[in-house]
């Protein structure tokens, strides 16, 4: 069968057209786009071939700080693709882009801006992967954002890249539950698995000229930002419910974390409970950040409404453990009150101001 062929199998007749695989250029800086990377150099090469790859100049990395390629760029050179790592896209990207015949550019996390030269020079445009159900959590942190907001779905949306932060038309969506117990770790997994099949169905479509674009509703967009270690603050008059979301949409960076005895902890998972102020073994009237019980593996402690159980805790310097563990080497005194700290809003009606250098 010739390259590109696809096989109909419809009422037993087997039909043959000669769609040759769009030419894809990828712009990607982060392992959430491998298992797509992966699909397109296997299972999906007839319905598209990745001809170069635009990522992140190599940036230090680890405790050492040793300077190292990321996942995107080992993934192309493995593969003997071309790879191009621009500080920023100049005046000369888009005759660059070109030498490559690309058919579609395909961004997901890439981490820069493209001007309208570079977006328009494939011939069906430029198509970005956001990991939001748009237009809800446009903006930089969509998945942790949308965790810690209480969100119990969110998606992979196919759009279109547009001048606007994440305003194009949106061609099609998958759509992935957010478990209770999951953290941002369990649902990028899940995303970066729906991007492959999102890609299945749009690609096929794409090529056909089928693939249609609808505007997205601007009343109903929210914008999320860039996370900083300023955002890991907890408030304990807060609701519980509120604050669980917080912690498990935020592991594991930035983080959230509580000071208890002068010693910072950080807080990798935890649930919500109903219940009132303070359970029968805290003595004298609760307050929230009130450590109610603290023994038996269980640490609960009282909040604005309801009660807030870690699950996994970590200390300085130490691995991430589960309640049980972490007490034994770790204990807490019933009564035992943790500091409340400002909670900043993660989400805006309206983008969030980049901040002025050495803010």
């Amino acid at each position: 069968m010739p390259a590109g062929a696809r096989v109909d199998r419809m009422a037993g007749v087997i039909r043959e057209s000669n769609v040759a695989p769009l030419r894809i250029v990828f712009l990607g800086s982060d392992p959430i786009a491998l298992p797509l990377l992966d699909w397109l150099a296997g299972p999906g090469a007839a319905a598209g071939a990745v001809v170069a790859v635009y990522t992140q100049p190599d940036r230090p990395a680890g405790r050492g700080q040793r300077i190292e390629a990321n996942a995107i760029k080992e993934w192309a050179l493995a593969r003997g693709l071309p790879v191009l790592q621009p500080e920023k896209l100049g005046d000369e990207a888009p005759a660059t882009l070109a030498e490559h015949r690309p058919d579609v550019s395909l961004v997901m996390a890439y981490g820069h801006m493209l001007r309208d030269r570079f977006i328009d020079t494939p011939r069906l445009g430029t198509l970005n992967l956001h990991t939001s159900v748009l237009p809800r959590y446009r903006g930089a942190s969509p998945i942790q954002t949308a965790i810690a907001e209480g969100e119990r779905e969110t998606g992979v949306s196919l759009m279109r890249i547009v001048r606007q932060l994440d305003a194009g038309p949106v061609a099609d969506v998958e759509r992935v539950e957010i478990g209770r117990a999951d953290t941002a770790v369990e649902v990028e997994r899940a995303l970066s698995l729906a991007t492959v099949t999102l890609l299945k169905r749009a690609l096929p479509r794409l090529s056909e000229g089928k693939l249609d674009f609808l505007p997205q509703d601007e009343a109903r967009a929210s914008y999320c930002r860039r996370l900083t270690k300023k955002d890991g603050a907890l408030d304990f008059s807060k609701p519980a419910v509120r604050l669980a979301a917080r912690i498990n949409g935020l592991h594991p960076w930035p983080g959230c974390a509580v000071e208890a005895g002068g010693t910072r902890i950080r807080l990798g998972l935890a649930e919500a409970e109903p219940g009132g102020a303070a359970g029968p073994a805290a003595p004298g009237p609760a307050a929230p950040g009130q450590v109610m019980e603290a023994e038996a593996g269980c640490l609960r402690i009282v909040t604005g409404e309801g009660v807030l159980r870690p699950l996994r805790l970590q200390r300085p310097g130490g691995r991430m453990l589960p309640v049980a563990e972490f007490l034994r080497g770790f204990p807490m005194a019933i009564g035992t009150t943790l500091r409340s700290e400002p909670m900043p809003d993660l989400v805006a009606s309206a983008p969030f101001q980049s901040p002025r250098p050495g803010s």
